[in-house]
């Protein structure tokens, strides 16, 4: 029996199997509106036989988007935009899930194929914020320092995005506290540099993001669960890193949060990653052992083996995949055939099963 392919159960939510397609940005929107792009990128990953097919890092506000191509759920029309992709992912088999995020100091961007510089006032750029005003990078400008009146706005702002995500049909709701975007940015001294309610010791710099999951958490219904992304180590000396980590996850745990998706990085350019196959695996495998909760392991897994042994060896409840998926959307329906598992072609294509 495959591990890999099991069914798995957070709250009411059943996941066909532990194959999940991780948040890729598309940066194809307009106006953070989705569109027909986002519909096959998605619907093809739920037809390939993924468990869960999670939407983009998706923003709360204008201001909080990477980029002028990210998806954003700001307002009810984007909702809306995003119901023939939840329906349709679910009648595929699939359960439809969304990342909130807001991207911080590494928000007005270009698109990544045009560079990913800052983007400047006459293209359209806009003021970035961050818990100090500390730019990300050489050539960033330093973002607004926020005020305890934009961190009340901010918390308002994941709040109404996770309700508008479930009248959209989404039934998982992620947050971002990964990747050097805004939550991130909080909870690392590298960036934080705060001496109020919102900085300084651990305690201090965990409150906000802490705040955003319990108010996420009340927005949501009960039946339905609460992922959130992390950067378990920024790689860097004097940063945010595992230990931390585990005790962020406990705080969420409390919090009402069902899984911990364990990514790392992003947080400051320099960083040295030693990448390879399954590099952050052990993060999510020590945050399941110390924590007892359901954790995601992403990260370079690309073959069907590696996925059914890290989970099969209690490393991680699922894996998120993303590159793997880009170059194969039908990943989980091949990995079944070389694990030895039958699962369900869509009949549409059941004459290439076997």
């Amino acid at each position: 029996m495959s591990k890999l392919f099991s069914k798995f159960k957070l709250r009411n939510v059943e996941f066909r199997n532990r194959v999940f397609v991780s948040p890729m940005c598309q940066y194809s929107s307009r106006d953070g509106l989705a569109n027909d792009w986002h519909l096959v990128h998605l619907g093809s990953r739920a037809v390939g036989g993924a468990g869960l097919v999670m939407v983009e890092a998706t923003a709360v506000s204008p201001e909080g988007r990477i980029s002028p191509g990210d998806t954003g759920i700001w307002t009810d029309d984007h909702a809306q935009a995003f119901r023939p992709i939840t329906r349709f992912i679910r009648a595929h088999g699939a359960v439809p899930g969304i990342q909130l995020a807001h991207a911080g100091r590494k928000a007005s961007t270009d698109l990544p194929w045009r560079g990913g510089q800052p983007l400047r006032d006459s293209e359209g750029g806009w003021q970035t914020i961050g818990p100090s005003p500390i730019p990300f990078a050489e050539g960033f400008p330093p973002p607004r320092e926020m005020s305890e009146r934009d961190i009340e706005s901010v918390i308002e702002q994941f709040a109404a995005a996770a309700r508008r995500s479930v009248e959209a049909g989404f039934d998982v709701i992620e947050i971002h506290m990964a990747h050097g975007y805004l939550l991130h940015e909080f909870l690392s001294p590298l960036s934080n540099r705060r001496d109020d309610l919102y900085g300084g010791d651990l305690e201090g710099r965990m409150r906000l993001p802490l705040e955003v999951a319990r108010a996420v958490r009340a927005a949501v219904p009960t039946s339905l669960p609460v992922f959130v992304r992390i950067s378990a180590t920024d790689w860097v000396e004097g940063g945010w890193d595992l230990a931390q980590s585990v005790e962020l996850a406990r705080r969420l745990k409390e919090a009402g949060v069902d899984l911990i998706d364990c990514s790392s990085g992003g947080l400051v350019p320099t960083a040295q990653i030693p990448a390879g196959p399954g590099y952050q695996v052990p993060f999510a495998a020590a945050i399941r052992r110390e924590v007892s909760i359901a954790t995601g392991a992403v990260g370079m897994i690309r073959n069907s083996w590696q996925a059914e042994q890290i989970v099969a060896n209690g490393e991680a409840d699922a894996v998120f995949l993303a590159r793997a998926m880009l170059r194969d959307p039908y990943w989980a329906l091949h990995a079944a055939r070389e694990l030895g598992v039958d699962v369900e072609w869509p009949v549409q294509y059941a004459r290439a099963k076997d």
